[in-house]
């Protein structure tokens, strides 16, 4: 079934609201195996809504719109669909007692405009809103279905799960199974050309690629006729998939790297502390973000002066003034000193130079050193990133810190240039 999502209201236009709305009922319709083929976002304009719904059908069998069921002078939507579907408004009665009772409840005065909520189309069904006054309506004309829910998110997933979503599972005959695949030190364009001889060609499962910042993410989906045929499906292409750029996924359960390292280090019982330069804090933030991580996780130190890198880690003034902070030795060092004061078993440092300014022709910005000390051995890595922007550079580094400290077991990653 193909689909359209129409969103109503010119706040959106403005930009004073962000549309989830659309992204959600985009995950939730996949689930059920039904196409999503168009967002649309129109003011409270009549007219341009009114020539969607005739341009949305011309190429898709259902139309679900969220808004513009409200009870002032712009909230025209149930109007519109009615022209639009050679249907005209009527009161509903047992939306006009469900209205009523609705204040009621509350202890509330309802103003007269508020009785249009109880108006739709003479042929729609209601949808009774739980969660506040406008309810919904599902309009079904010459193979056409029309959708329309209230545009406030808590009302909207309610009506969805409780009204939309079971009325959908009956007519359904396919359903979309998916897994998120995720990469690190893997850009987009690689990694399609490493799986071009899956891609060229791909009819079902379908494989697709999405850049984030600083990783890459991987969507294999199939649409069957039941669950357990996409599932072996994906499953299948999966496995192939993992042969090619295995060396680089870190999750194939759509989990953000820091879940990854957090869940395998208490998993695995092994205490970590980190001591932070030009990040800031940003890694211990990262990583007790993590529930149950206070098992595991030791301390963490900024240490962003080089006094500070003396007293609290023992960084050697000489490295610092023959090396400078930004340095595989001073990276190093540090590890090495956190080491000794805090006894984890993994010891992780970085220093760098996040910009925008503060580079030089032989350490310019975007040079960071991560240094690691584990089962005692120490060693440092290199990574220069080509991005000036401060934040973008101080986040790309806790990845790296993160990356060696994934499913690899605490491998170091190679040096690099992002």
């Amino acid at each position: 079934m193909k689909t359209a999502l129409l969103t109503v209201g010119t706040e959106i236009l403005f930009g004073q609201i962000v549309n989830t709305n659309a992204a959600w009922l985009s995950q939730q319709l996949n689930d059920l195996g039904i196409d999503v083929m168009y967002h649309y976002s129109v003011g409270d304009n009549p007219k341009r809504l009114e020539e969607l719904i005739y341009f949305a059908f011309h190429d898709c069998d259902m139309i679900i719109t969220t808004g513009g069921l409200g009870p002032t002078q712009d909230d025209l939507t149930k109007e519109v669909i009615a022209k639009a579907m050679g249907d005209k408004i009527v009161t509903n009665q047992q939306c006009l007692e469900d209205l009523k009772g609705y204040y009621e409840k509350m202890g509330r005065h309802m103003t007269e405009n508020n009785l249009k909520q109880a108006d739709m189309p003479s042929t729609a069904v209601p949808l009774p809103n739980d969660q506040g006054t406008a309810p919904g309506f599902w309009l079904e004309k010459d193979g056409k279905i029309i959708a329309a829910m209230p545009g406030p998110p808590r009302e909207m997933t309610n009506m969805f799960n409780k009204q939309i979503r079971p009325r959908l599972e009956k007519i359904q005959d396919s359903v979309i199974y998916y897994k998120i695949l995720r990469a690190f030190a893997l850009g987009e364009s690689k990694m399609e050309t490493m799986l071009l001889p899956l891609i060229d060609g791909q009819t079902d499962p379908t494989i697709a690629t999405y850049a984030k910042e600083g990783e890459c993410s991987l969507r294999i989906a199939s649409k069957r006729p039941t669950l357990e045929q996409a599932e072996k499906a994906v499953a299948d292409m999966e496995k192939k998939v993992m042969d090619i750029i295995g060396d680089f996924v870190y999750s194939c359960d759509d989990q953000e790297l820091i879940e990854v390292v957090g869940n395998m280090l208490i998993e695995k019982n092994i205490s970590i502390s980190c001591a932070e330069s030009c990040t800031g804090g940003l890694f211990a933030g990262a990583l007790t973000d993590i529930p149950g991580i206070s098992a595991v996780f030791e301390r963490g130190i900024v240490t962003y002066s080089n006094r500070a890198k003396m007293e609290e880690l023992g960084v050697s003034s000489d490295t610092l003034e023959r090396y400078g902070a930004v340095s595989p030795q001073t990276a190093c060092e540090m590890a090495e000193g956190l080491k000794e004061k805090t006894g984890s078993d993994l010891c992780i440092s970085v220093t760098g130079i996040a910009g925008p300014d503060g580079g030089t022709e032989e350490k310019p910005v975007g040079l960071v050193y991560i240094g690691i000390s584990y089962e005692g051995r120490t060693e440092a890595v290199k990574c220069q990133y080509r991005n000036v922007n401060r934040r973008w550079n101080r986040n790309y580094a806790v990845l790296n810190m993160l990356w060696p400290v994934s499913y690899k077991h605490l491998t170091l990653p190679t040096n690099r240039e992002v």
